[in-house]
């Protein structure tokens, strides 16, 4: 490779390093803004939105304090129903979508390939199209209790998680499965001792992006739960409201930030196994 060539390559790569900065930056930016305003009062969130706190803006925790104490709901029973439908629906997800996966992987069949080609176009299709019908069906079946709306998370997560786990599956040596059971295993044995093991890459992944998708929904438990009794944190930073319909920023951007702080944590600290998970699944069957 010729000198000009090597040049080119340097000014492309600089290139695309500026724009994902770019990109970066642009992403990051409503995060900050949110962090500046949480630790301001009320007045100046509005007047100087993009301004640093200082001595007659700076709120403190107080904007903190106030947003968890705000009317007759507890901020901490919001994230606990959070936390619970979080965790209830990504475990129903893992385990029903992965065994769901390994059976499409092997079983080479119509109607095998029909599940695979509906659980591809569900992940294409808008929330919008079927969240009336959806609300409709979860109030005459009772699912919209925290503790059986993870039924419908299970419906909504199976695309995606049943296409990264198809892919991931057909790169196991079908050998390893056929040994197990000339040693006695039955298909259940085979997938909990053989199959679940391998597929750790990719269930982490899958497990990370749930867990987001989840934690962060409003949409979905706001049509189906009762809001008199259920609420998670996003459905309860929507009622920070005080008389009039006026609402508090501060303490409305210090209950998000709250919110949004678990999610980056552990996003951060799991973003290498994503990468390992998606790339592991990227297998051409």
């Amino acid at each position: 490779m010729n000198n000009k060539a090597l040049s080119r390559e340097k000014s492309a790569k600089k290139a695309l390093t500026i724009c994902m900065i770019v990109i970066c930056v642009v992403y990051v930016l409503p995060v900050f803004f949110v962090a500046l305003n949480s630790f301001k009062v009320n007045t100046f969130v509005k007047t100087d939105t993009f301004g640093w706190p200082n001595g007659e803006s700076f709120a403190g925790v107080d904007n903190f304090v106030k947003g968890m104490t705000f009317g007759n709901y507890p901020f901490l029973k919001s994230a606990a129903f959070s936390l619970v439908i979080t965790l209830a629906s990504t475990a129903l997800i893992l385990l029903f979508t992965s065994m769901a996966a390994w059976y499409i992987s092997r079983v080479d069949s119509l109607i095998c390939r029909i599940v695979y080609y509906a659980c591809v176009f569900s992940m294409v299709v808008p929330f919008q199209m079927v969240m009336f019908t959806l609300s409709k069906t979860a109030d005459t079946l009772r699912l919209n209790t925290p503790w059986t709306i993870p039924i419908i998370y299970l419906g909504f997560g199976a695309g995606l998680a049943v296409f990264m786990f198809t892919g991931f599956v057909k790169s196991i040596p079908l050998e390893i499965e056929e040994a197990a059971a000339i040693d006695g295993c039955g298909p259940l044995r085979t997938y909990f001792k053989v199959v679940l093991p391998m597929l750790k890459p990719t269930m982490i992944s899958v497990g990370i992006l749930e867990i987001m998708w989840v934690w962060n929904d409003y949409l979905l438990p706001y049509l189906v739960l009762d809001r008199t009794k259920y609420m998670t944190i996003p459905i309860h930073i929507q009622y920070l409201k005080g008389s009039y319909g006026t609402v508090d920023l501060g303490a409305t951007m210090a209950l998000i930030l709250t919110s949004i702080i678990p999610v980056i944590v552990f996003y951060l600290s799991c973003q290498r196994h994503i990468i390992k998970g998606v790339a592991a699944g990227a297998v051409k069957g």
